[in-house]
């Protein structure tokens, strides 16, 4: 399957945790910011972003594990997918390139890593940058009566292993092309090339995405919830930027965050789940000014 890449971007295959190996995109010069896709994206959804901040920063943009065209390891347990076995790929990809200190921003799935990673390496992290989705233990508070339906995926993905996958497997291009037509506001957000990428590359990783889902219905929401427990909060500074379904379902999203960060700034954006590429620009200057208020 050849994949589409980022212009201007050299690619190399880099270790993470427990012998995987991660595709990662690189370019740019100055400090770094790693950026994390969500779903059911890969690398490819930072095309624009990443365009954008090159100039300034020193960009890295890897498919999470399970995603694109990193591995794709066997559910041996609940850790082979978990953020803190995910975060721990980043913090190594990071490292092989030289950087022991970098700003971190993530969208949704890729935005759940980041937060995991954030909590676990906070002097690692010089910057959180969060676009579109809530704390894990607080997605699974709000979600309740008929509104749930929204997250009909999560539950699905949250079963067992074995008949998810198969559900998901017969009729795969269908499932994951829903989420892309549901979510995309006006149905110009992907040039066909693009779309075709997502859904065949999720096609091809229909064990591994179910994992990831499956992780956070479990071990993630346990690791959170011992966070919670602690008192564990987020250090440095922590941006989100999210649309206002919030208010649809009621819950406010700020303040959700807020509990979890001190350092917290909370952005609304008009634009639809896909925002880094509907809107580049005005993500651009999000994880900008996030950057400024993360210089050592």
């Amino acid at each position: 399957m050849n994949s589409p890449t980022i212009d201007g971007f050299r690619y190399r295959t880099l270790p993470g945790a427990g012998g995987v190996d991660l595709n990662v995109a690189v370019a740019g010069d100055g400090p770094a910011v790693v950026l994390l896709h969500g779903f059911p994206q890969t690398h490819l959804m930072w095309r624009h972003v990443a365009a954008e901040l090159v100039t300034r920063h020193t960009v890295i943009v890897p498919d999470l594990r399970g995603y694109g065209a990193s591995d794709k390891p066997a559910e041996r347990d609940p850790h082979t997918y978990s953020k803190r076995t995910m975060a721990e790929d980043i913090l190594r990809v990071a490292r092989a390139l030289g950087h022991d200190r970098f700003g971190l921003v993530g969208h949704d799935r890729g935005a759940l890593v980041a937060v995991r990673a954030c909590l676990d390496h906070p002097s690692a992290i010089r910057y959180l940058g969060i676009l579109d989705v809530l704390p894990t233990l607080d997605t699974w508070e709000v979600l309740h009566g008929v509104d749930a339906k929204v997250a009909w995926h999560l539950y699905l993905m949250a079963q067992p292993s074995g008949l998810p996958e198969k559900m998901i497997t017969a009729v795969a291009p269908e499932f994951f092309a829903s989420f892309l037509d549901a979510w995309d506001t006006d149905g110009s957000t992907f040039p066909p090339e693009v779309r075709a990428h997502y859904i065949d590359s999720c096609v091809a990783a229909v064990d591994s995405i179910v994992a990831d889902y499956r992780a956070t219905a479990g071990i993630d929401r346990d690791m959170d919830q011992l966070d919670r427990d602690a008192g564990t909060k987020l250090t440095g500074p922590v941006a989100v930027i999210s649309q206002d379904w919030g208010s649809r379902l009621g819950f406010d999203a700020a303040a959700l965050w807020r509990a979890w960060a001190p350092d917290l700034t909370y952005q609304p954006i008009r634009a639809g789940h896909f925002m880094a590429e509907e809107k580049p620009a005005e993500i651009a200057r999000f994880i900008d000014d996030l950057a400024a208020r993360g210089r050592d």
